[in-house]
């Protein structure tokens, strides 16, 4: 049961929906006009606002905005007889969850109700866990409260009070070098520098020099001494991110310094002490570089005292709603566009996008869609041809030859079906009566599309 303020200036309607709702178990309380309908709501706690957009003196959009002030976490459907674009992107700028146009049919506002209820709840569900997260592990830069994340949290509690070698392992845009500042930042050696290093980046003829340092007249362009990174890192944390790409010549040398904790300049005669932790990262397997004589065994020993693993972006799909707003929240302030908010459709495109560059793809994604959006609301055209299920080009069939149109748009659509019952399911956590629900269509015919495209109740592949 949910309390339900209904507020609309007919009165046909306010007696047909009140009746309604309160036989499916709803408590309602029905008024005329915004002014009646905000001093009902401050005389109760609500759950959803039911509000007609065009109401005489103050509107609905101007009403939620009055009752979000007080009432921040109460979920609203706007309803109108007047349904435009235009009045849609103010209804959901204003913070509508659901958008109904007159005449609807009355299952239709039930189901609106209860994703309005569902996205509340989740929504608490969410906050309580965030509270249990940071109160627990403190690690607040790190958007996540999926289960896996929080195990990766658990560990990250647990290594950094250690003085340690932590090898942090992931596909690359997972998120590796914020997870070794924030183990830096709860560490005893907070108070030092964390140095950063792309080890893909480093030609072979600077390695030893980049690590190391050099004296000035060490070789032809060392006009004056330089200290390496192991030096610049000294009593604080250096960070190896992608680790495994370091040429072989070079990890010999590495793991002479880890051994002996000392390093000596291009052209010096004695060593320097060195009092470094080192975080490593790696989108590689570095066992099967070991195997394959790619990657030193005795290195990747040294490295690898705690491996810490993190999900890509697909196998967290709980998270992806929040590093959105987050994103978006943060970004816009950044680019001074005024993009604050994300339209259902374009929220909708977002879910179901399998994110193949983790969270730095959905963070370039979201940039380049804020540039193009035109007003305050992010909305589906904004976001590029590959989020949107659009074809890019004339594609192809397996045997090489030129699709028909009628194959390439079969393609598509079977494409983001997959896509948007994959994100279904996972948000729905496979209950099948909710999924189908949530994507509007029975629960047969969700079936029959699972069963075509070979899926299991948790929206996997079945092969």
């Amino acid at each position: 049961m949910a309390r339900i303020l209904l507020v609309d200036d007919e009165r046909q309607i306010r007696h047909v929906l009140s009746a309604f709702l309160s036989e499916h178990g709803h408590d309602v309380c029905a008024c005329e006009s915004a002014e009646e309908g905000l001093a009902a709501a401050a005389r109760t706690r609500l759950d959803v606002a039911l509000l007609d957009l065009m109401l005489p003196g103050i509107n609905g959009v101007e009403m939620l905005k009055r009752l979000k002030h007080d009432s921040p976490d109460v979920g609203c459907i706007f309803m109108t007889a007047f349904g435009s674009i235009r009045s849609a992107v103010d209804a959901i700028r204003a913070g509508g969850d659901e958008y109904l146009t007159k005449p609807f049919d009355n299952d239709e506002l039930l189901l609106a109700i209860d994703r309005v209820l569902q996205i509340r709840q989740l929504s608490r569900e969410v906050e309580a866990l965030r509270r249990e997260l940071d109160t627990r592990y403190g690690f607040t830069e790190i958007i996540a409260v999926c289960p896996a994340m929080r195990e990766v949290f658990r560990v990250m509690a647990r290594v950094a009070g250690v003085d340690t070698t932590v090898l942090i392992l992931g596909e690359s845009g997972t998120g590796k070098e914020l997870v070794a500042r924030s183990i830096h930042r709860r560490s005893r050696r907070a108070a030092g520098p964390f140095v950063a290093v792309n080890c893909s980046a480093i030609p072979s003829t600077l390695v030893e020099a980049e690590f190391f340092g050099h004296e000035r007249g060490a070789f032809t362009d060392a006009k004056d001494a330089h200290p390496g990174w192991f030096e610049q890192a000294h009593l604080g944390t250096l960070f190896l991110d992608e680790v495994g790409d370091l040429p072989h010549e070079a990890q010999a040398k590495l793991l002479r310094v880890l051994q002996d904790s000392q390093v000596t300049r291009i052209g010096a005669r004695r060593p320097i002490k060195v009092d470094v932790r080192v975080l490593a990262a790696t989108n590689r397997d570095l066992e099967a570089a070991v195997a394959a004589g790619q990657f030193r065994q005795d290195l990747f020993w040294r490295l690898n005292v705690l491996a810490l693993r993190l999900p890509a972006l697909r196998e967290r799909p709980e998270d992806l709603p929040l590093l959105i707003d987050a994103l978006i929240e943060r970004l816009s302030p950044e680019l001074g566009l005024g993009v604050d908010t994300v339209s259902p459709e374009a929220r909708r495109l977002l879910l179901a996008h399998d994110w193949p560059g983790n969270v730095r793809e959905l963070e370039n994604t979201l940039r380049g869609a804020m540039i193009m959006c035109d007003g305050s609301t992010l909305v589906s055209r904004d976001l590029p041809p590959r989020i949107r299920g659009e074809l890019a080009g004339h594609p192809t069939g397996d045997s090489g030859t030129r699709l028909t149109l009628a194959e390439a748009v079969g393609r598509a659509v079977e494409r983001i079906e997959r896509s948007v019952i994959n994100a279904a399911l996972a948000e729905h956590r496979g209950n099948r009566s909710a999924t189908a629900e949530s994507l509007g269509v029975n629960r047969k015919t969700l079936f029959n599309k699972m069963r075509e495209y070979g899926m299991t109740a948790e929206g996997e592949s079945g092969d």
